[in-house]
């Protein structure tokens, strides 16, 4: 496990350089799977632009004018808080002692880098400003398209998602969060379909007030999501963040890390030796041996331990010190590695789609499905927080990924209605 690009460049690279203990492994990917979603969205809205669907609208501008008071302060606040914090991090001296994370949500900081660039970002746009201030500032009408908007859309998706992930996870965890309060600041502990809801509400009137088809939008955004979310997990499958899932009681683990296969006995001889450590992490279990089939795969496809994990969950590593020496006890299924393949296989079956399919809504209804059922059925072996719903025992999880096939069907059968002039496929790819 590479908590962050520090150990990562040190065990590929041989080489210590401690100014990447701040490039966290799971937010790296994260930004990659925002970046790419990004690029996506631009292309497919520029596609279904010149088909005809999206159409620009007008806006009024004011150009000419020098740099108001709101937009120095502004910009001197993002500059100091880019000062006061990141800068300031990379001056603290001695970043091995330092958690990015607690860091980035503390009052620590460095007050002179924070003024510094602050005064340097409000001097920047001052000028940029002057540079095209005119003697009559003049009133402009332009014309914006729904791909001008890409950066906008995208910052809109990235807050509210994170929003309504760490809201979910909250209420998913209600007990933790009492014990804890200060937990609502960090960045562990994310659920996704917290996040896909909230930031759907958010994006759906953002489209409505920009006048943007919102089936059409959807259907841009499913494949691109599903892509989004494959990517993501990259970055919980190297960080060993924690969404792992049950034990697999046909192996065991060695005290310095790694796998090796176990007889049914075993599991219990484990679960008495680290007692204190599966009373708070729960021992559900599944004796599943490799099969023969899959001989070519390795073991920790089926089973894993997630050595140095940044969440540092488990047991002390043998022959490891310092930060994120520990492992689990007994080897989980990977579900965050098989997460990774299936939503990437499923984003290239719904981008092979989505020339096809011409009833708006459509797509998205199929991503709404597909969606579902793999989140659905991993949670068969996933470890999640269990909540009694009408008398069932099930996870907030596989209850909203059922949520999501309803919903997915309802939708494919009202857009197949409301559409029943447009053929739903054509031979176009």
């Amino acid at each position: 496990m590479y908590p962050n690009f520090y150990y990562l460049f040190r065990d590929w690279f041989n080489v210590e350089w401690n100014f990447l203990r701040v490039v966290n492994s799971f937010g790296f990917f994260v930004a990659v799977s925002v970046i790419l979603a990004a690029w996506l969205l631009t292309l497919e809205l520029k596609r279904k632009g010149k088909e005809g669907v999206f159409k620009p609208t007008e806006q009024m501008i004011e150009v000419g004018k020098p740099a108001s008071m709101s937009e120095l302060i502004i910009n001197f606040l993002i500059g100091f808080l880019l000062g006061f914090k990141f800068l300031g991090l990379f001056l603290q001296g001695n970043l091995s002692a330092i958690n990015p994370q607690e860091y980035i949500f503390s009052s620590q900081g460095n007050w002179l880098a924070g003024i510094v660039l602050g005064l340097l970002f409000a001097g920047l746009k001052w000028r940029e400003k002057n540079k095209h201030k005119l003697a009559k500032p003049e009133k402009r009408v332009i014309r914006v398209w729904p791909h001008d908007r890409v950066g906008e859309i995208a910052t809109i998706g990235v807050v509210f998602g994170i929003l309504g992930a760490k809201l979910f996870d909250t209420f998913e965890n209600w007990d933790s969060f009492v014990k804890d309060p200060s937990s609502i600041f960090s960045m562990s502990g994310l659920t996704f379909y917290g996040g896909l809801i909230c930031a759907g509400i958010a994006l759906w009137w953002y489209t409505k007030k920009h006048n943007i088809n919102f089936w059409h939008f959807t259907d841009i955004m499913g494949p691109i999501m599903m892509m989004a979310y494959g990517v993501g997990r990259i970055g919980c499958q190297v960080s060993g963040d924690g969404d792992w899932g049950i034990y697999n009681s046909a192996f065991k683990t060695t005290t310095a890390g790694g796998i090796l296969p176990a007889a049914p006995s075993e599991f219990q001889n484990t679960l008495t030796q680290y007692a204190p450590f599966f009373s708070s992490h729960g021992s559900d279990n599944a004796f599943f041996p490799k099969p023969s089939a899959l001989n070519f795969l390795p073991d920790w496809f089926f089973a894993y331990d997630f050595p140095h994990n940044v969440n540092e969950v488990g047991v002390p590593l043998d022959g490891c010190a310092g930060s994120y020496c520990m492992h689990l006890p007994s080897p989980v299924f990977p579900t965050s590695l098989y997460e990774m393949i299936i939503c990437l296989v499923l984003f290239g079956i719904i981008w092979m789609m989505r020339k096809r399919i011409k009833i708006p809504g459509l797509l998205f209804g199929i991503y709404l499905i597909f969606n579902g059922l793999e989140r659905f059925i991993i949670e068969k072996i996933r470890v999640n927080v269990k909540m009694n719903f009408l008398g069932m025992q099930i996870t907030q999880a596989e209850l909203i990924s059922f949520g999501l096939i309803v919903l997915g069907v309802i939708i494919i059968i009202y857009s197949s209605k409301k559409n029943k002039s447009v053929p739903p496929l054509t031979q176009s790819s």
